[in-house]
């Protein structure tokens, strides 16, 4: 059947047949504009009430539906009913409430939760003016029917997500509504409602659980802003203890007591508290952990426990804070006597029952460290610590190494808080840590070919946290403190000569290279243990591992080590590049070619080969030769791949292939990261081997196909240049420039810009001839893309458009501010003009203060140059027609907001050309204020005359101020 429109007066059933998940799409699209149909008419909602409160429909979607009319009413319109209208809604809710109660059947969950969302909102609607009895008529309504009560408890939760979860964000009139809503009912119905979930809990903790988890829950959300009393006393928490002995209660009762014990409260009061608690929940023997199996409940009952001893710890903290040692004592022995509990949760095999008090026993070992002695005990505590976390941090033997999942990552996660306490460890007590470490580390590698695998990853893994926990500047640990270093030394040379990097296994490899990176300092040290480490990065251990994680991880790791140890590795030098050699050749663009190694591995390989080559001590001819070997293989490469490229007809063929090019750009760029400017690239020889490069590379600019992908490769390739070669690179950049700004896309623009303007700002008067002659076809390439047309919501474009209008500010801010004059001043007057008012365009129009600070400091510098006696001609009556307007027009906008901070700072720049203005004009552009311009903005002729006075004193700073103070006035 086609689709018709729907009729309003009635339910239309054949668009509420769209409603169903399986429905055509026909019928669906009607369903949704009949939707929105009955969202928009003044009494679609009425029909949609009556429908619930009669209980028409069964369909579980056409109630749900039902319920998102009456939802879009109250929500949206609830101002706009009359009192009769009003009253309607509260009879249509308590009507279909009334229908629960008579049901056998209970309804679906989603219907439920929908229908608690609604009268929670009609709720805070109403509640403080015309329903102030609306728990009372709930309750007065439901007694202890169970699908009545349901309701009431999920209206409960849906309140307090609107009311008081803090984690949803309300305007300030919500809140000021919410603050209000709860000091109401604190005063007239909490008692009411407490009364009413002990009644629920008592009555169905037996024979309806689901209900009583219900109930604990709500006691739970609202017990963090209720008297604490009324939920505090015998009576419940008795009640509540009850159900922790109840297999089907218990998890829920547990996080019921933990918000108990989590309520801010009086430090005694709440020791006191958890004191009781804890008497209690000992005596019927929760505190004894190895006698549970269940593992969900221990995760409940050790989040329980850590909130007991965080709220002991913060009334300890608390209490010492305001001199009360006695009463700080008591809690100190209180939170102690949790300890063998907290260690025993610390311990226990499932790991997030472990990560449960994590928090305890990291704030426990704070207050440790805050004491001027230890005596035994703690001490021992701290040592129980260590083992747990040394025993907790190894990996089980279900871990997938090859195929990381969700559980792996909860593990990295849980080891990251164990690494936190193994830090704190380390601040109360460092020498026990690392006697310990070294225990362990030192017993493993005497016998690592018969450990298992995670007892020699875990061993390795504890010497290399040392590394962070125990501090020392720029990785300095063999420096200084005799014993650290010489235990740390120790535990190297034994990481070194053990053999350990052979033990099959990845986990037990990378924490290897790792560790040796980690402590690369120590080679400095003892320089002979350097041959040993070299051969396990470049060998089946390292860079030609089985595992292409391990490879990859080894590149970069081999690329700091190098890095780090440059100067000692001149008698190696060659022998690395020729082992290396088969590393650094360019993967062909065939499919099915596997690599060794990624290209962004290759990319530190690169670099690593640059180091080596550029520190080495042999002379300069030696090195450019090395350098030359590793790049015309490059080259070469690069030459045929561009033929075949500019041959190829294939798309996908035409992107592997410039993909192919551009990693031979990318390597080659990156060899130059070993020289830190233009001298060190002369030393060593090497400028003319980059010259060759780049006239290898440049012509891939020219290619008709792959643009994108070969322009951004050949552009950063000349950044490099600019540094390492300097003005050898500049007979290179105004062919560059021509081909990149042919057919140009936004992005290649915004890519392009930051590159002239490094090359103005480093050559300036060098490349003046050069800019001269560029400046016009970039601004005009620029004008190009931006009158593009593009559609009205297009995000992408918009976003890209304004990143290039920023880059074109920035742009003609640089040449502004290099010193070069002429740049602009020979593009002619038609030119010239074009520029300038795009400038005041940006300044004024476009509500991006980033770029619209650029164009006040590029108006600034104008003014400077050309605003004086001898400026350009012309120049003064485009201050006074255009620039002075502009510093006002746009903070007077609507769109210029001065609470934002990036925007206050625009308005720094745009009073600090005023400020240029009257520097470069005097008195005469006093006068133009007072007599012409101000006046014709309507300010009165007393403020006219305070702003010039302000304007006319030396102190910018006093002039920042009136602006901002002048405009939030005008802005009232």
């Amino acid at each position: 059947m086609a689709c018709e429109s729907a009729l309003p007066a009635i339910m239309d059933e054949q668009a509420l047949m769209g409603l169903n998940p399986n429905a055509d799409a026909c019928y669906r699209q009607r369903a949704l504009a009949y939707f929105e149909q009955l969202k928009e008419s003044q009494d679609g909602w009425e029909v949609c009430g009556e429908a619930l409160a009669k209980g028409i429909y069964s369909d579980d979607h056409v109630k749900f539906f039902c319920f998102q009319v009456l939802e879009h009413q109250i929500k949206y319109r609830h101002g706009s009913l009359t009192g009769a209208q009003q009253q309607l809604i509260r009879e249509t809710l308590m009507k279909w409430l009334q229908l629960q109660l008579m049901s056998t059947q209970s309804e679906k969950p989603f219907i439920k939760n929908k229908a608690a969302q609604v009268f929670a909102l009609t709720f805070i609607m109403e509640y403080l003016t015309v329903w102030p009895k609306f728990f009372f008529d709930l309750l007065s309504l439901v007694g202890l029917s169970p699908h009545g009560l349901d309701i009431y408890l999920r209206t409960l939760m849906a309140i307090d997500a609107e009311v008081v979860d803090r984690d949803i964000l309300h305007s300030p009139e919500e809140t000021r509504r919410n603050t209000l809503i709860k000091d109401s009912m604190r005063e007239n119905c909490i008692p009411a409602l407490v009364e009413s979930w002990y009644q629920i809990l008592q009555t169905y903790q037996q024979s309806n659980s689901e209900l009583t988890c219900q109930c604990l829950e709500v006691v739970g959300a609202y017990v963090s802003w209720i008297d604490l009393n009324l939920i505090a006393n015998d009576r419940f928490v008795n009640l509540l203890l009850s159900h922790m002995s109840v297999e089907e209660l218990r998890e829920e009762a547990c996080d019921c007591l933990f918000e108990i014990v989590n309520k801010g409260m009086d430090p005694v009061d709440k020791t006191k508290l958890v004191e009781s608690l804890s008497q209690v929940l000992q005596s019927a023997g929760f505190f004894i952990v190895e006698q549970e199996e269940d593992v969900d409940f221990l995760a409940k009952f050790s989040r329980l426990v850590n909130g007991m001893g965080q709220a002991l710890v913060l009334s300890w903290t608390k209490l010492s804070k305001m001199g009360d040692v006695k009463v700080a004592a008591e809690t100190l022995r209180a939170l102690e006597a949790k300890v063998p509990l907290m260690l025993q949760l610390l311990i226990h095999e499932d790991d997030d029952i472990s990560a449960n008090i994590v928090g305890f026993c990291y704030d426990y070992l704070h207050i440790l460290k805050q004491l001027p002695l230890l005596t035994d005990q703690q001490k021992n505590n701290v040592e129980a610590v260590m083992l747990a976390v040394m025993k907790k941090l190894t990996y089980d033997d279900e871990y997938n190494f090859e195929n990381e999942g969700e559980d792996e990552a909860m593990f990295v996660e849980y080891r990251k808080q164990l690494k936190m306490l193994l830090d704190r460890l380390a601040q109360v007590s460092p020498e026990l840590l690392l006697e310990s470490v070294r225990r362990v580390f030192t017993s493993t590698m005497q016998n690592w070919q018969t450990a298992r695998f995670m007892e020699v990853e875990v061993a390795i893994r504890l010497f290399y946290m040392m590394g962070e926990a125990l501090p020392a500047s720029h990785g300095a640990h063999f420096t200084g403190d005799a014993t650290k270093s010489s235990a740390l030394q120790d535990m190297m040379r034994t990481l070194i000569s053990s053999g350990v990097s052979e033990y099959h296994h990845t986990s037990v490899t990378l924490e290897f290279f790792e560790t040796v990176v980690r402590y690369d300092k120590f080679f400095i040290v003892e320089p002979q243990h350097i041959p040993n480490v070299l051969m396990a990065f470049l060998d089946h251990r390292g860079l030609r591992h089985s595992s292409p994680k391990v490879r990859s991880r080894v590149a970069y790791l081999f690329s700091r080590f190098i890095k780090t140890l440059h100067k000692h590795m001149n008698a190696y030098i060659e022998d690395i590049l020729s082992r290396i050699q088969d590393l650094l050749e360019l993967a062909p663009p065939e499919n099915g070619f596997l690599a060794l190694l990624s290209n962004d591995d290759q990319l530190f390989m690169f670099e690593t080969a640059g180091v080596l080559i550029v520190n080495g001590e042999c002379p300069a001819d030696r090195k450019q030769a090395l350098m030359r070997s590793l790049l015309t293989p490059l080259m070469e490469a690069f030459r045929l791949l561009l033929a075949k490229l500019t041959q190829e007809a294939d798309e996908e063929r035409q992107t592997a292939l410039a993909d192919c090019l551009s990693h031979a750009v990318g390597f080659a760029s990156r060899t130059s990261k070993a020289f830190s400017n233009k001298q060190t690239v002369k030393l060593c020889g090497c400028s003319e081997v980059y010259l060759d490069c780049l006239q290898t590379f440049l012509p891939a600019l020219s290619c008709p196909v792959q643009r994108g992908t070969l322009r951004s490769a050949v552009r950063s390739f000349l950044h490099r240049m600019i540094i390492c070669l300097e003005e050898e690179v500049l007979p290179f950049i105004p062919a560059a420039s021509e081909h990149m700004l042919k057919d140009c896309e936004p992005k290649d623009l915004q890519e392009f810009i930051p590159l002239i303007n490094q090359i103005t700002a480093k050559f300036k008067s060098q490349v003046s001839p050069f800019l001269q002659q560029v400046f016009m076809p970039l601004v005009l390439a620029i004008f190009e893309v931006l009158s593009r047309p593009a559609e009205d919501n297009d995000q992408t474009a918009a976003l890209e458009n304004q990143m290039l209008r920023r880059s074109y500010f920035s742009f003609i801010q640089t040449v502004a501010s290099s010193g070069m004059n002429e740049v602009m001043a020979n593009q002619g007057a038609e030119n010239i003009e074009r520029v300038l008012f795009t400038i005041i365009q940006g300044a004024v129009d476009f509500p991006d203060p980033v770029a619209q600070k650029t164009c006040f400091i590029i108006l600034s510098k104008l003014v400077e140059l050309w605003g004086g006696k001898d400026g350009l001609v012309g120049f003064p009556d485009f201050i006074y027609k255009h620039i002075v307007p502009a510093c006002f027009l746009a903070p007077l906008k609507p769109t210029f907001d001065l609470s934002d901070a990036q925007t206050v700072l625009t308005l720094s720049e745009c009073t600090l050309t005023l400020k240029i203005i009257h520097l470069k004009r005097g008195l005469e552009f006093v006068q133009f204020l007072q007599q012409e311009y101000l006046p014709s903005l309507q300010v009165s002729p007393e403020i006219t005359q305070e702003l010039c006075q302000v304007l006319q004193q030396p102190d910018t700073k006093v002039l920042k101020n009136y602006m901002k103070a002048f405009f939030q006035r005008a802005k009232l």
